[in-house]
């Protein structure tokens, strides 16, 4: 019996080692995989703001709320199950689906920096709402639902590609994990930004001199802060989107936007000190890579604009 009760207590802590293991790679995977995915996740947090702008301060919480309810859905109950699926069955195609993305982000940044400079300012922007009625609230929740949808569909592609090689269950853990943790993060952030200009407000109407003082430095800062927060999105879409199609036409077959980068870093790392290496490599790559997804993307928004928004052109004439 004791020696029974051994062998039983062996066989437990061999299996609590295993499990040990498998939650640090899990751990592990989910960490690269959401640095991968950063630059999506900046400009979810950038754009997400917009959607309650011009409705009442005791609104725009339960419509942060609304939307990310929305995001949780779309991501473990819709595109959780179809990307272990993908994993699965069809991996062969996650290279197309994240190439497919690395446009849809290089698109978006080469628009924003093209209307930054007044070269193309055909797309679509709405103003303030002027109606914030229950019928306009629901259509905006409705709308940053949707977009959510395709920037939760990339974020899932892209860590994707980083546990491919795992076993379905760590695959479906790992972007659950994914999942929860940047849905908190994005729209815990978006509500703290929301509502800054409220506690500004707040503290300007304090009768002390340096807490009004404080307020009203405050309110005047958050504009700032979202058109800083915009351009970084901006900036880590460039850089992701532009990541992503110079690995994956590599992986589909054409290496030379990759060789071309990897001679031009090579190059700059032998100008640079031994210890800087590393960082000069990433902050190359990030640039030149940057630099491509913004010339593609500025090939693609006028195409897009022609199909996709032809009456904004119209007024824009």
């Amino acid at each position: 019996m004791p020696s029974g009760l051994v062998a039983l207590l062996d066989d437990v802590a061999a299996i609590a080692k295993v499990a040990a293991a498998s939650i640090d790679d899990i751990g592990a995977a989910a960490a690269r995989a959401g640095a991968k995915t950063a630059g999506v996740v900046i400009d979810d947090a950038a754009v997400t703001p917009s959607y309650v702008t011009g409705f009442s301060p005791a609104r725009e919480l339960p419509m942060i709320w609304r939307i990310a309810r929305g995001s949780i859905f779309n991501k473990m109950v819709i595109l959780l199950p179809i990307a272990v699926l993908l994993g699965q069955f069809a991996p062969f195609l996650i290279p197309i689906i994240l190439i497919i993305g690395g446009l849809f982000l290089c698109y978006e940044a080469a628009e924003k920096i093209l209307e930054l400079f007044h070269v193309d300012e055909t797309n679509v922007h709405h103003e303030a709402a002027l109606d914030s009625g229950p019928e306009r609230e629901e259509e905006m929740v409705k709308g940053a639902i949707r977009t959510d949808l395709i920037l939760s569909a990339e974020i899932m592609a892209i860590a994707l590609s980083e546990v491919a090689d795992e076993v379905w269950w760590q695959q479906g853990l790992v972007l659950a994990l994914i999942g929860l943790v940047i849905t908190v993060v994005v729209y815990g952030t978006v509500a703290v930004i929301v509502k800054m200009d409220d506690v500004g407000l707040h503290l300007a109407r304090e009768k002390s001199g340096a807490l009004a003082s404080f307020g009203r430095g405050l309110v005047a800062f958050m504009p700032k802060l979202l058109t800083t927060i915009s351009i970084i999105g901006t900036l880590a879409m460039a850089w992701v989107g532009g990541g992503l199609l110079v690995h994956n036409i590599a992986v589909m077959g054409w290496h030379g936007p990759e060789h071309l980068i990897d001679i031009i870093s090579q190059f700059v790392i032998g100008l640079s000190p031994t210890s800087w290496v590393g960082f000069v490599e990433w902050l190359v790559f990030a640039i030149l890579s940057g630099i491509f997804g913004v010339i593609i993307g500025s090939m693609i928004a006028p195409i897009a604009h022609k199909f996709l928004h032809p009456k904004a052109k119209e007024q824009g004439q």
